[in-house]
């Protein structure tokens, strides 16, 4: 497995926790060059990083690219990648938050599935968690669903449909680029961060304006954690905005799901053909 950074920047001996898990688990780990580069607040500039990346891809004897951390930067460097020797031999791409623009790049031009998954700055002192413990599982097998409990505001239903989505905020900043998915008869999964409750229906409403959710198979809202308001509150939580927003459409809608900037963050295999199935009790997504 090769740890690298495309986004913000690690410190030296910040992630050494995490690299001895990671090695518990039976895996030899590689690191970028630049891993500890700094330019600013990234890890290393945008050519270091994207080399950094293109060597990981490239390598045929590593079998899984984790990335250190999010944060942003991942976007600046997706363009001038050269991706025949990844379609040849395809590695996991493990990540979450920033790394959605990755995931979205690879879906729409690649079609090769990856893992949305924890990252090193999320079990640092080497400690596992349920997030650690679910990318372990998702790497080495066997495949399992992720079942999760009944939510106030969820909608009933069964769908099937590609899995896809991550950071409400990435998707939204990636929306007429090269990276953007189609979101048609997806089963779309949103989560988010420390975001102010308005810019979440700015962000919402300019996916429903743009009609990317009006031709879902169905929605799973992960964790919107640590929203932030103004003085004059917005008035709606933002499970409740997101609930407003396709309130016009009849698919299955999940909400509470244990992905995002928590610590049970659990993998899901972004761009493979899922179920949701959503009862009074629970909701799950199968593979």
């Amino acid at each position: 497995m090769a740890i690298v950074a495309t986004a913000k920047k690690i410190e030296l001996g910040q992630i050494d926790g995490a690299i001895r898990e990671i090695k518990s688990w039976g895996l030899q780990v590689v690191i970028g060059p630049n891993l500890y580069a700094v330019d600013r607040q990234f890890a290393g500039t945008d050519d270091q990083r994207r080399q950094d990346l293109q060597w990981a891809m490239d390598e045929p004897d590593i079998k899984a690219v984790l990335f250190a951390r999010g944060g942003y930067g991942t976007a600046r460097i997706l363009d001038d990648l050269n991706w025949s020797k990844f379609l040849k031999s395809p590695k996991w791409l493990c990540g979450f938050s920033d790394l959605t623009a990755l995931h979205s790049h690879v879906n729409r031009h690649l079609q090769v599935e990856t893992l949305h998954a924890t990252m090193p700055i999320f079990f640092k002192d080497g400690v596992p968690n349920e997030g650690s413990e679910s990318l372990r599982k998702a790497l080495f097998g066997p495949e399992s669903t992720l079942n999760w409990p009944a939510h106030a505001l969820n909608r009933t239903g069964s769908a099937e449909g590609e899995l896809v989505g991550g950071n409400l905020s990435v998707l939204y900043s990636i929306m007429g680029t090269p990276s953007q998915m189609d979101f048609s008869g997806k089963l779309l999964f949103l989560e988010d961060l420390t975001e102010n409750l308005y810019h979440i229906d700015r962000m919402i409403m300019q996916m429903k304006r743009a009609g990317h959710l009006a031709q879902l198979r169905g929605l799973i809202v992960g964790q919107f954690t640590e929203m932030t308001d103004n003085a004059v509150p917005f008035g709606k939580s933002a499970e409740e905005i997101i609930l407003d927003a396709v309130s016009a459409y009849d698919y299955p809608v999940a909400f509470d799901a244990p992905i995002g900037h928590v610590e049970v963050n659990m993998a899901v295999f972004h761009g493979r053909k899922s179920g949701l199935i959503i009862d009074q009790i629970s909701s799950c997504i199968n593979y």
